[in-house]
């Protein structure tokens, strides 16, 4: 056998064996069972800093998780940080006295944490947008929900007003 055929018979040996072993390597990488699916798919999330309704959605988001860390030592100082930046003075007050009057977070109007939340944007007018929060405060077919009507300035994005939904 002359070396040019000797040369392609190995070059041809060679491409099959890696063809084959291309082939079989996915399905040898695949677990043996197939996991189970999971409840809740993997979430994605995004965001505008110039959208009303976007600075409402991190607001909640990061004030819940503010105050659902209630091991952490700094939960406390960190929603508090949290009102200051996203809520004008005057919403702060606000809250503040729903706080003392009522002994309730004047975020949330509840004295509990809820486990969800959504916000969506329900309309805009005299420099304002107006978001509904919808907080979800357990788990399963009947679980307790309850809304919040957010008012946001369009300029300065600082929440102005929050009341419970009619």
């Amino acid at each position: 056998m002359s070396v040019r055929s000797r040369t392609t018979l190995f070059t041809a040996l060679a491409l099959a064996a890696g063809l084959s072993l291309a082939a079989v390597t996915p399905a040898l990488a695949r677990p043996a069972t197939p996991r189970p699916a999971t409840a809740r798919s993997t979430a994605v999330a995004q965001g505008d800093a110039r959208n009303a309704t976007q600075h409402v959605a991190d607001f909640y988001g990061a004030y819940i998780d503010a105050v659902w860390a209630t091991d952490d030592k700094a939960a406390g100082a960190d929603a508090k940080a949290l009102r200051a930046f996203y809520l004008s003075a005057a919403a702060q007050k606000k809250v503040a006295a729903y706080e003392t009057k009522e002994h309730a977070d004047g975020i949330l109007f509840a004295q509990n944490v809820p486990v969800r939340w959504q916000v969506a944007y329900t309309g805009s007018g005299a420099g304002h947008a107006t978001s509904r929060v919808t907080l979800t405060w357990s788990d399963g077919p009947h679980a307790e929900v309850t809304r919040i009507d957010v008012q946001s300035d369009l300029r300065t994005l600082k929440i102005t007003d929050l009341k419970p939904a009619d």
